[in-house]
C-alpha cells in the first residue's frame, strides 16, 4: 500500500482555498519586505566580515525571486541592505526553482539548499554565496539579551530538540511519500 505525505493533502487543499490565488496587498508586501531587510542587516552586523564584504557591492542590487513573490535589495556604503528602488535594474537574480512551498520548507528542514537560477554577475553572486554559507544568526545570543542566559539556553535547547524531530519526521515523511511502500 502506498502512503502519501500529509503534507501533500495540506499543499492540495491550500490550494483549493478560494483566495489562495489573490495577491497580498501592495502595503502588506512592502511592510514585509521592510522587516526582512531589517532582520537581514541585524544578522549582518554581528558578522564585521560581511559588511565589509558588502561594502565592495555597495550600489550592486540583488532579486531574489520565487513564484510571484520578488525582492529587490541593494548593497548600501555601511555594507548593509536597504530595498531597491522599484525602476532598478538587478545585476544578480537569484530564482529559487521549486514551485511548492510544502517540498520547499521540507528541503530546508532537512538542512539542504534549495535549487536557485543564477542570472547575472559572478563576483556578486560568489559574495552572495560567501553570506549565505559564513554568516549566521545566533537567536539564542538575541534572547539571552532579552530573556536573559538560562532562559535562553532552554528555549534554544528546545527549539534544537524540535528541528531535529522535524527533520527526522520529513526524511520520513518524503521517503514514504515518494512512492515507497510502506511496511
Amino acid at each position: 500500500m502506498e502512503t502519501q505525505s500529509p503534507f501533500s493533502l495540506l499543499e492540495g487543499l491550500l490550494q483549493k482555498l478560494p483566495f489562495a490565488d489573490l495577491p497580498p496587498p501592495a502595503w502588506v508586501v512592502d511592510e514585509v519586505q521592510r522587516r526582512i531587510v531589517l532582520l537581514l542587516n541585524h544578522i549582518l552586523l554581528q558578522e564585521p566580515q560581511a559588511t565589509s564584504r558588502l561594502t565592495r557591492q555597495k550600489g550592486r542590487v540583488v532579486q531574489l525571486q520565487w513564484r510571484s513573490f520578488s525582492m529587490r535589495l541593494v548593497a548600501t556604503a555601511a555594507g548593509l541592505l536597504d530595498l531597491a528602488p522599484p525602476d532598478a535594474q538587478a545585476d544578480l537574480v537569484l530564482a529559487v526553482s521549486e514551485e511548492s512551498p510544502v517540498a520547499l520548507a521540507q528541503e530546508v528542514l532537512r538542512g539542504e539548499r534549495p535549487s536557485v537560477r543564477i542570472a547575472g554577475d559572478v563576483q556578486l553572486a560568489a559574495e552572495v554565496n560567501w553570506l549565505v554559507d559564513h554568516v549566521r544568526w545566533d537567536v539564542e545570543e538575541d534572547l539571552a539579551r532579552v530573556l536573559g542566559d538560562a532562559q535562553a539556553h532552554t528555549l534554544g535547547q528546545a527549539a534544537r530538540g524540535l528541528a531535529t524531530a522535524l527533520r527526522q519526521f520529513m526524511g520520513t515523511a518524503s521517503t514514504t511519500g515518494a512512492g515507497k511502500a510502506a511496511p
